[in-house]
């Protein structure tokens, strides 16, 4: 008999006299004569009720499951008395798969979040991770889908690269010589005879490479892991996370910023609509307006302006800051959380920043001072999209090559696309596990990832 998933079961129209689950125990009570257990098999957040009379053959060991035995249970769909769900399963046969033993660790109903990331193996098993992982599964559907229906192409992008897309030199490093014995010729690591003959990294981007796509195919995006070694503990950091990193020929900074927005309005209510009880989950035990914030993101005509503006906001504002602002400074988390939370209470996108803060790939503005760049902020997060309308010309992609000090032999195929065929084009970075948080109220970027990468830990 084939398997049926619970979460199709309680959308059920009519009842059914043969059916066949598999899943695990959440609870078991019992009564003289029988045993109600809730069973869940992932598929979705609720449980379905399973009746096993003591007539079973085996009804001693079943009154002895203990949560988190697998079980698989042969009976009947029948509409349930109780007010809590449409349907419960009769059981005519429960097959005992595995029986799990007082040392699981959760049989309590509530862990921390700092317990639970120290068996990031198993906390997929509980309520609030079965409803993020299982969100994480649909907004990645989503997102395909979106490009999809836009004529998008998607570009599998390299994880070995040469090139440092931000230049901020904090990668991991992709070697194959003995680290207990490198070679060295004239005081420095021999790269020549590693397998690249060259220094290679993970990758902090698949930017540079969809442009090249983009320059081809028009408007492409990639969606895969990146890579940093910044030696952080906050929230927002791991070493491991993924980016959707969209690129767009023919399009400019404000074309970009209109992208973007559509972007994220279309994927929030998708969420919405798609995945109403994982939400209200979040809704009612992590973040109580969640569900608000998320109509606002979903609505809201998203206020636009520059960089200056932004600080002269933030200077006049009289809230004592950790981090001073002033121009030519960065935002930092505090700055555009206050933007979007209290000043214009909605998303912000901030755009024209000053070309010393930003990646040596954006357009230079007439004025010499600013680039064409534009970060999203949105509530509860700070900055979700970064990007920028990138620089076309040769000649001053060159120049700010060399005010950043850049080899334009590493680069050498990046400078080559704008010798032939070049156009304006615009891309940005969406950091996935950020949009995630944003989604779910969850605070910590190590909790909607699977299995979190962070300084000290890659156990899992």
């Amino acid at each position: 008999m084939k398997r049926s998933k619970i979460n199709m079961l309680l959308k059920s129209e009519a009842p059914d006299g043969n059916v066949l689950i598999k899943g695990w125990v959440r609870t078991r009570r019992d009564s003289k004569e029988f045993s109600f257990i809730e069973i869940n098999d992932g598929s979705c957040l609720k449980n379905l009720q399973v009746i096993a009379d003591n007539a079973l053959a085996n009804y001693e060991q079943i009154k002895n499951l203990s949560t988190g035995s697998a079980v698989a249970v042969t009976g009947k769909l029948v509409v349930s008395p109780g007010g809590k769900q449409n349907w419960e399963l009769h059981a005519d046969s429960l097959e005992i798969i595995s029986v799990t033993p007082e040392s699981y660790p959760l049989q309590k109903k509530r862990h921390s979040d700092e317990f639970l990331r120290s068996i990031a193996h198993l906390r997929p098993r509980t309520n609030k991770y079965g409803a993020a992982f299982r969100i994480r599964s649909e907004l990645s559907f989503a997102i395909h889908k979106f490009f999809k229906e836009r004529g998008f192409k998607y570009i599998h992008s390299p994880i070995i690269t040469g090139s440092d897309c931000e230049g901020a030199g904090e990668l991991f490093k992709v070697t194959t010589l003995d680290l207990e014995n490198l070679p060295k010729k004239d005081g420095k690591t021999d790269y020549l005879l590693d397998f690249f003959a060259k220094e290679a990294n993970l990758t902090v981007s698949g930017q540079l490479s969809a442009e090249m796509f983009a320059l081809s195919l028009g408007d492409v995006y990639t969606f895969g892991p990146t890579f940093r070694a910044e030696n952080s503990n906050t929230r927002r950091h791991v070493a491991e996370f993924w980016m959707v990193e969209p690129e767009m020929s023919f399009c400019d900074l404000t074309g970009n910023m209109d992208f973007g927005e559509e972007m994220i309005k279309y994927l929030t209510t998708y969420i919405m609509e798609e995945c109403v009880e994982d939400l209200e989950l979040f809704g009612k035990f992590v973040d109580k307006k969640l569900l608000s914030t998320l109509e606002n993101i979903a609505s809201a005509d998203y206020t636009r302006l520059t960089y200056e503006e932004a600080v002269e906001i933030l200077l006049s504002s009289g809230k004592k800051f950790v981090y001073e602002i002033n121009f030519g400074k960065d935002l930092q988390s505090e700055h555009e959380r206050y933007l979007t939370e209290y000043h214009f209470k909605k998303p912000v996108i901030i755009h024209d920043y000053p070309k010393n803060i930003k990646p040596f790939y954006m357009r230079l503005n007439d004025d010499g001072k600013t680039v064409a760049a534009m970060d999203m902020l949105v509530p509860g997060i700070g900055e979700i999209i970064g990007g920028s309308q990138r620089e076309e010309r040769l000649d001053v992609l060159c120049s700010r090559m060399d005010d950043m000090g850049l080899s334009k032999e590493v680069y050498w195929w990046y400078i080559d696309s704008r010798r032939y065929g070049s156009v304006e084009h615009s891309g940005f970075g969406l950091g996935f596990e950020r949009l995630l948080m944003m989604m779910t109220g969850i605070s910590n970027i190590r909790d909607v990832i699977p299995f979190p990468r962070t300084p000290s830990n890659v156990e899992f």
